[in-house]
């Protein structure tokens, strides 16, 4: 099933806070009069009078190198048809976050008011001073052809229509892989399409360039088979007019075909019609958000079939973000006169070469199957696979080198491998990742607060993106009447009310009695403590009613954490629990301990933290390069602080001897290559900068942490209680729907981890 999206919720997103989804974003400093003087009048006349003397120097001193304008007249607005440019805008926007977090490409949406294709080919035109390339979206059929077409012959930047290509080229590299596991050949295979689009009419192209003969193909579109005498077709149709008049409906293409090609309708293929298809069939059902046929419906109709989808909830999604960051990246690094054939074939077959590479393990996780190889239900990469950009803006600069339209060719491709990754901080997407492990193998989430709106909506969130399974712990009307006055689908969530429950108050009350009874705990104190819903939902995920805890949105962390630690308690070995808070830059994510728990930790206790955190970091699937800070840099400064800081350095470095840790050290020192290069060069991070800090005590880390989210525009997600016997985690005071999602997605998967144990 498809994600739900709620009207309110679409609404509140793009309205809160500041309207829409982007904003232009200085990368000057611009904190002194004389910041302002070079960023306007009167420095920036230099640059202007260097740009007009030679007029590639824009690339140089303007940001026209790495600006993509995404530009829609409206007119074809995903399924929504002609709903006018400024109905189109939030639909362009959302293009340009796609094109920023995959591909680090910045982009300003243009929606233009006018539908004669000579005039909006002159409008966009004129643009071309501005951006180093243009993404056509969503113009209707067939006046984007005309439109594409004539701004790639007179404009000298990359220019593309996506709704043509990106899904040309994602499906081509699918069937490229579908047909070699079938070991049939491509110019031998018989071609059904059915739809006459913009897409449709791309694709079909496009499979004619990876060798689909055209003698070969049927087209079909609502009035049926596409046929030379028809007289209601315009001259892209007739293009792949069949030349025969024994053809007349799908089904009589659909006869002895081998692939079949939908970009038109839900629901409109049966599976009479998949059975004429001659052994080993390939279908392609892509239109959104129903396929022509079912998946599970086309599956259980031919076991020999091959389906592919525009859908994430099914294997082989053809997704257009596999393509159209990358192939724009590549083009604007070797500033690429356009995009022409041989770039979007170099697509389509490093996709498809990609997908039969072993699959890391972090994708694997993200997606929580470890059976993820090339194979039917396997024909491309993931769109959360970090080897997309490396794999194909390479391909495609290449591409663009070897066809001569590149005008800044690349020679160090080992360096540009590293700017890829580092223009984007290729480990940004580490909570895309968590998301998509928790969905695959979702658990019982019990929450401690139930009674409040906020943790409501994450509940029904967590149902409709299928993270979990919430349980409601608190007063039942009280809950009920939240979620009827928020108008939320939770009916068949289970609510727990402890005070209906005397039986199991009782129950519980006895084990809690039983581990406390040497701590001086007595019978009715532990029968007391259990209506506190804190102990309550810790004594259900301890006698596995639940599979974890959250809880903390609306009382301090040391209240919260209490009865955690008295009913579920440390793991083996651990000595006592520390806090880490996930900082998510846009330099990368960064992992902050201890933030919550352990006020002045001794030495020892240092060691036990930094191994914690190490542990933690590696659980998100990343290794951890520890710094351990203070005031000082090695010795630099006398003090205590100083002093511990560099014992616990020195007993986890012999205690963890795989672990890159350093210290002590200043924050900027831990952070900066260069800084330890040409001053301690001996440091463990000289080759590359800590991701993992750990502070002296818990003033320093919280207030740091705080100060970062606040002012440093990162996204605090935490605290992460680290070294609990079993999966708990506390919410921030007041943490927004948002980050109780991001929360639960983690505990989620943290049950996962312990189930493994």
């Amino acid at each position: 099933m498809a994600i739900k999206i709620r009207k309110e919720d679409a609404l509140g997103y793009h309205s809160q806070g500041s309207p829409g989804k982007i904003e232009v974003v200085p990368t000057k400093p611009l904190s002194s009069q004389l910041d302002l003087a070079l960023a306007y009048s009167p420095g920036v006349a230099e640059p202007c009078l260097e740009i007009a003397a030679q007029k590639e120097n824009v690339y140089k001193y303007t940001a026209k190198g790495n600006l993509v304008a995404v530009i829609s007249n409206g007119t074809a607005v995903l399924g929504l048809g002609d709903i006018g440019p400024e109905a189109g805008k939030p639909v362009m926007e959302g293009k340009g976050v796609l094109f920023k977090k995959f591909a680090g490409i910045d982009v300003f949406d243009i929606e233009i008011d006018e539908k004669d294709p000579k005039k909006l080919i002159q409008i966009i035109k004129s643009l071309e001073p501005t951006f180093g390339g243009v993404n056509l979206e969503d113009i209707k059929a067939p006046e984007c052809f005309e439109i594409e077409q004539s701004l790639k012959k007179e404009m000298k930047i990359p220019v593309m229509h996506d709704d043509q290509h990106g899904t040309a080229i994602i499906s081509g590299a699918a069937l490229l892989n579908a047909l070699e596991i079938v070991d049939k050949k491509i110019e031998d295979i018989k071609l059904v399409v059915l739809g006459a689009g913009a897409a449709a009419i791309s694709c079909t192209r496009f499979y004619i360039s990876l060798g689909v003969k055209k003698e070969n193909l049927v087209m079909v579109d609502k009035e049926g088979v596409i046929t030379a005498d028809r007289e209601d077709l315009d001259d892209i149709r007739r293009e792949f007019a069949y030349p025969g008049n024994d053809l007349h409906h799908l089904s009589d293409a659909m006869k002895g075909a081998d692939v079949f090609l939908g970009l038109s309708a839900g629901n409109i293929v049966s599976p009479e019609q998949i059975k004429l298809m001659a052994e080993n069939p390939i279908v392609f059902a892509l239109a959104n958000p129903n396929p022509e046929i079912a998946y599970e419906l086309a599956t259980s109709t031919r076991e020999d079939l091959i389906m592919a989808t525009g859908r994430s909830d099914y294997p082989n999604q053809v997704n257009n973000v596999l393509g159209f960051p990358y192939i724009f990246r590549g083009a604007l690094d070797v500033r690429a006169t356009g995009i022409n054939e041989e770039m979007k074939l170099a697509t389509a077959h490093a996709i498809a070469k990609l997908a039969k590479d072993p699959v890391p393990d972090i994708v694997n996780k993200a997606y929580g199957d470890d059976q993820l190889g090339f194979g039917r239900k396997y024909l491309i990469p993931k769109p959360l696979d970090p080897r997309l950009i490396t794999t194909i803006a390479p391909a495609v600069a290449k591409a663009a080198m070897e066809s001569g339209v590149a005008q800044n060719p690349i020679t160090d491709w080992e360096a540009y491998e590293l700017e890829l990754q580092e223009r984007i901080g290729i480990d940004q997407r580490l909570m895309s990742r968590v998301i998509s492990r928790a969905k695959k193998n979702p658990k019982r989430i019990v929450f401690a607060e139930a009674d409040n709106r906020k943790i409501l909506k994450a509940a029904q969130l967590i149902i409709d993106e299928k993270i979990g399974e919430p349980i409601l712990l608190g007063h039942r009307e009280t809950i009920m009447k939240l979620i009827a006055d928020n108008s939320l689908e939770l009916d068949n969530v289970q609510i727990i009310d402890p005070f209906e429950d005397p039986e199991r108050l009782e129950r519980y009350g006895k084990i809690l009695y039983d581990k406390r009874k040497r701590k001086g705990l007595t019978p009715f104190e532990g029968q007391k403590l259990m209506r506190d819903r804190n102990y309550f939902g810790a004594m259900m995920v301890e006698l596995g009613e639940a599979d974890a805890l959250i809880s903390g949105l609306t009382k301090d962390y040391p209240k919260t954490i209490l009865p955690a630690l008295h009913v579920i308690g440390v793991k083996k070995d651990v000595d006592r629990v520390a806090g880490m808070y996930i900082m998510n830059s846009d330099k990368g994510p960064f992992f902050f301990a201890d933030t919550t728990v352990n006020v002045n930790p001794t030495v020892d206790q240092m060691v036990e933290i930094i191994g914690l955190t190490a542990e933690a970091v590696r659980f998100f699937d990343m290794e951890p390069r520890v710094a351990v800070l203070s005031y000082s840099n090695f010795g630099s400064a006398k003090g205590n602080t100083p002093t511990k800081t560099a014992l616990a350095t020195a007993k986890a470095k012999a205690k963890f001897p795989d672990l890159v840790i350093e210290g002590e050290m200043q924050g900027n020192v831990a952070l900066s290559e260069e800084i330890q290069q040409e001053n301690y060069p001996f440091s463990a991070l000289a080759g590359k900068k800590a991701n993992t800090l750990i502070f002296p005590n818990l003033s320093s880390g919280n207030i740091a942490y705080k100060l970062v989210a606040g002012i440093g525009n990162a996204e605090a997600i935490g605290p992460i209680l680290l070294g609990m016997n079993k999966p708990v985690h506390i919410l921030q005071l007041g943490s927004s729907i948002r980050e109780i999602v991001n929360m639960v997605a983690i505990a989620v998967v943290d049950a996962q981890s312990h189930e493994k144990v």
